[in-house]
């Protein structure tokens, strides 16, 4: 089995790169496993075992079409994860998600058929679905994305079902609840909050903080993945969510308490820009479909994930101030 794993240097994606090689996923302990990543400031070649013998790494880009002809040959699936993925940025430059998540999603799927590749999972984000007063989005809720990143992923969803449709190409979509876990990317909310603390500074939360956000730990996430690969229907979308609901303000002093200080440090800031105020997922179709229950309990994964923040600081600060921060 040879898989090609787009965006696979990324929190994300190397995680399901480790979890893979590492023998994680029944049935594919002796898959060969192809990354391809533009390695941005957000791909790290650090998050993957450099010599791995089951592992290629190709530095490139996914509008590479020259670049992706090559890769997809003798691939048996593609699981792609590849994507500019922070609304903050997509609000100050819009262009860059465009043609990542919508060119380079179409780049790559025209690539798999030429490749005549078998099975294809495009990862993306409960963000499509916009923001939720009350209740849940099930797989068939409007798409409304409000950012001009969850625009440019609903974009691509939607190129992802029209190659199903049009060219018969095997792809499901996954759409997943906000992640946390070990190598995310010190922008992101938790370890920004984690790393600031750890560094004596104070957690900014937009606006009042009441915004909802669904935490899903990152190998709940790339186990559900894994199942979609495997049994997953084409031109079926499947929403990955934990049932964990939490506003931002009391993550950040939950954090703030993990970090050993007082709730002093949380710092309300001006709210985002068209922020969306509350997410929330129906995942019973997963659990139907595939059997997949994300296994990791909120309170333990977080206080993992910030003892693992403690305990690597040779990772993220380099990153941290790489990406211009103070």
């Amino acid at each position: 089995m040879n898989i090609l794993v787009t965006g696979g240097a990324g929190f994300i994606g190397s995680h399901y790169v480790r979890t893979m090689l590492e023998g994680g996923h029944p049935g594919f302990e002796e898959a060969h496993v192809t990354v391809l990543d533009a390695l941005t400031y957000a791909g790290n070649r650090d998050n993957l075992p450099a010599t791995h013998p089951r592992l290629t790494f190709a530095h490139g880009n996914i509008l590479d079409r020259e670049l992706l002809a090559g890769l997809l040959d003798g691939q048996d699936a593609v699981v792609h994860f590849a994507a500019e993925s922070h609304v903050d940025r997509s609000i100050a430059d819009g262009a860059a998600f465009v043609r990542t998540n919508v060119e380079g999603t179409q780049a790559l799927l025209e690539a798999c058929v030429a490749a005549g590749v078998e099975r294809v999972v495009h990862v993306s984000t409960d963000e499509v679905y916009g923001s939720i007063e009350e209740g849940v989005w099930s797989e068939e809720s409007p798409l409304l994305p409000n950012s001009p990143y969850a625009a440019s992923k609903a974009g691509s969803d939607l190129i992802a079902l029209a190659y199903v449709r049009t060219h018969g190409l095997n792809v499901s979509v996954t759409r997943c609840s906000n992640n946390y876990g070990p190598y995310q990317h010190p922008e992101k909310f938790i370890p920004l909050a984690v790393t600031n603390l750890l560094e004596g500074r104070p957690v900014p939360v937009y606006g009042d903080g009441g915004q909802i956000r669904e935490w899903l730990h990152v190998d709940d996430h790339c186990r559900a993945v894994q199942r979609v690969l495997t049994g997953g229907r084409a031109g079926e979308v499947y929403n990955i969510g934990s049932g964990t609901a939490v506003a931002n303000l009391t993550l950040a002093r939950r954090l703030a308490e993990l970090c050993g200080v007082g709730p002093e440090m949380v710092r309300h800031v001006t709210d985002r820009k068209g922020h969306d105020r509350r997410y929330a997922l129906d995942q019973g179709k997963i659990e139907r479909e595939l059997g997949h229950r994300p296994l990791t309990e909120f309170g333990a994964g977080l206080a993992a994930t910030v003892a693992w923040y403690r305990d690597n600081p040779g990772w993220w600060k380099p990153v941290k101030h790489a990406a211009g921060r103070p």
